[in-house]
């Protein structure tokens, strides 16, 4: 989320106004414009007086705000607040003796909120770029039981266990991309640079050459012409991706279809999205939220349009009155043993440690799978280096075979 919007041109933003109070307060948000900066603030009650854009240090190499930030931040709290450290001090400590920045600057910014009157969620809400409506609700849940220390170890380890399933799901879908990168640079490596050598030579032969080599001789043609145009091509096919992926839904809702059905990976990612809906509902259902709430959270949060519509309508048939059982049933996207651990739950009363379970099941399953795609794509990597290469050399070499046997 927070890459796709910065892609977009997201600035920081100075502002002033009034609070629900009649207070006067200032402080700084991120967004795409002074207009919906406006309009974000009003959402959150105050009402803005002025709003100007924050002129960029000359020089500066801000770093980025990752997520792994966020989720390190999420633990650091958590960590102060069961150490007995004052809410208030643990932002000092946590943004004083942050080696990131900018980083620094956000939990300085969020302590002059707090400081300032505002709760811990209602501070964090200022930055929806950092901290999504989960986060902010499960800290205003917190806030609100009087436990915000238990629910912070609780989003520290959610954080960091959505970290580490994105983490997998990159490294799974970097493989397959890496044997058509490196397919395709070495070839073009060989034909652009490496045959035209040989073919020069074989102009000096007179003869015809054989036809493996005639038709690498003319790819190699083909490469040295157009070279500009496929690369060229392959860069405008990703930046077509990109976008159709950024402003197409039905164009998501395709890609994450054809994307479950892929073979390996698919089932990778059905996997992980089940875990990632699990961890979420359990970590919202455990701070106490109800449970139609929380799947409208889920649902955000599934990372895969295919289950985030189906989470929905989860959720429009739960608010009816029907069980969570019976809605996973009927969509027929969730396995068997979830669907009957999830009714344990139900029926026990322990339905966020019945989907923790879930979770850390269905973790360790991604964790599997992606060490054994990557154990049986590199000998593949290295099988298909080793046809092209050794093809090409075969190819290149046939003409001196022949010559050396005429001879």
């Amino acid at each position: 989320m927070a890459a796709k919007q910065q892609q977009i041109k997201i600035h920081t933003f100075l502002w002033e106004g009034l609070d629900k109070r009649g207070n006067r307060i200032s402080g700084e948000t991120s967004g795409p414009g002074p207009a919906l900066v406006k309009a974000q603030l009003r959402k959150q009650g105050i009402n803005p007086t002025k709003v100007k854009k924050k002129a960029a240090a000359l020089f500066a190499s801000a770093q980025k705000i990752t997520p792994k930030d966020i989720a390190i931040f999420s633990r650091q709290m958590a960590t102060m607040m069961g150490s007995g450290v004052p809410l208030v001090q643990s932002f000092e400590i946590i943004g004083k003796g942050n080696e990131n920045k900018s980083m620094s600057k956000l939990v300085m910014a969020i302590k002059t909120d707090v400081e300032g009157g505002n709760t811990f969620a209602e501070s964090l809400a200022k930055h929806p770029l950092y901290f999504d409506s989960l986060y902010c609700n499960l800290v205003h849940a917190g806030e609100e039981a009087g436990i915000l220390e238990t629910l912070l170890v609780k989003i520290a380890t959610y954080k960091e266990k959505m970290e580490a399933i994105k983490s997998k799901i990159k490294k799974a879908m970097m493989y397959p991309a890496a044997i058509v990168i490196a397919a395709f640079v070495v070839t073009a490596i060989l034909m652009i640079f490496v045959v035209p050598q040989f073919e020069s030579m074989f102009n000096n032969f007179g003869a015809d050459l054989p036809a493996l080599t005639q038709f690498v001789v003319d790819l190699s043609e083909i490469f040295q012409e157009y070279w500009w145009l496929m690369f060229g091509g392959i860069g405008l096919v990703v930046w077509f991706i990109m976008q159709m992926k950024r402003r197409s839904k039905a164009f998501n809702v395709t890609l994450d279809k054809v994307s479950l059905h892929l073979p390996i990976v698919g089932e990778i990612l059905r996997k992980a999205t089940i875990a990632r809906f699990a961890r979420t509902l359990s970590t919202m259902f455990a701070a106490g939220v109800p449970l139609v709430e929380a799947l409208n959270t889920v649902a955000g949060a599934a990372g895969n349009v295919v289950y985030a519509e189906a989470i929905i309508k989860m959720r429009d048939d739960v608010s009816t009155g029907l069980t969570l059982t019976s809605t996973l049933k009927q969509t027929n996207l969730f396995p068997n043993m979830v669907v009957q651990m999830i009714a344990i739950g139900e029926e026990s009363g322990a339905l966020d440690a019945m989907l923790a379970k879930v979770a850390d099941f269905y973790e360790e399953e991604v964790d599997d799978a992606v060490e054994g795609l990557s154990s049986l794509l590199e000998p593949v990597i290295m099988g298909v280096l080793g046809v092209l290469i050794g093809g090409l050399v075969i190819a290149m070499y046939l003409p001196i075979f022949k010559m050396g046997a005429v001879v």
